[in-house]
């Protein structure tokens, strides 16, 4: 199975053109700039119509107004093959996708932002995140901006592949013995479109 992942588009999704074959496309976050419902539904609108078998995406700190909104209020206005994940996953063809969004309001609600990192299953395959764990491409001018709990719970449970976005400058992929992480950042730090979707079998 051939997995897509992209990130961090900011509103600038109708400029990707030719996009490569794949599965699943997988977004991980930060779809929209100024995070109104009007952007969320143009993202929605062109995301589901992509030719995929499978599509996924999570919300980023961007994403305002999915703040608190369930799975499943979104996912009516989807299609049946596209999936909206929040502390959520889906199982497709035998492999378990998590997926768990970064909002601002988890700086105010640091409880529910920890209890939704524990709630990943052990079994998780591919694991999507909007921000990097603590120390893994998520470097920004000398400065690390990863989250130290995300990195411990990958390391315990060692899922194959590990997406997110969300720190512009760290574009890039890594592997460790257990998990290829994935910071598929498509804009730089002035918002112009220069990186590429990376593409993944498993």
């Amino acid at each position: 199975m051939r997995l897509l992942h992209l990130s961090d588009t900011h509103n600038l999704h109708k400029q990707l053109t030719d996009l490569p074959a794949a599965d699943i496309i997988i977004h991980s976050g930060d779809l929209s700039m100024a995070g109104t419902e009007n952007e969320v539904i143009d993202f929605i609108e062109w995301f589901g119509a992509l030719d995929y078998q499978y599509k996924i995406f999570i919300a980023g700190n961007h994403d305002f107004c999915l703040d608190g909104k369930a799975p499943a209020r979104i996912q009516k206005f989807l299609p049946e093959n596209c999936f909206y994940l929040y502390a959520s996953g889906i199982e497709i063809e035998g492999l378990w996708f998590w997926g768990i969004p970064y909002f601002i309001s988890y700086e105010l609600r640091m409880e529910k932002y920890l209890h939704d990192l524990e709630s990943i299953p052990c079994n998780t395959d591919v694991l999507i995140s909007h921000r990097p764990p603590l120390g893994i491409l998520d470097n920004a001018n000398n400065t690390f901006f990863g989250c130290p709990d995300l990195l411990q719970k990958v390391l315990n449970i060692r899922p194959h592949y590990h997406l997110f976005g969300h720190i512009h400058d760290a574009y890039g992929i890594e592997k460790s013995v257990y998990t290829t992480f994935s910071n598929a950042a498509l804009v730089d730090e002035k918002y112009r479109l220069l990186n590429k979707p990376s593409v993944f079998d498993i």
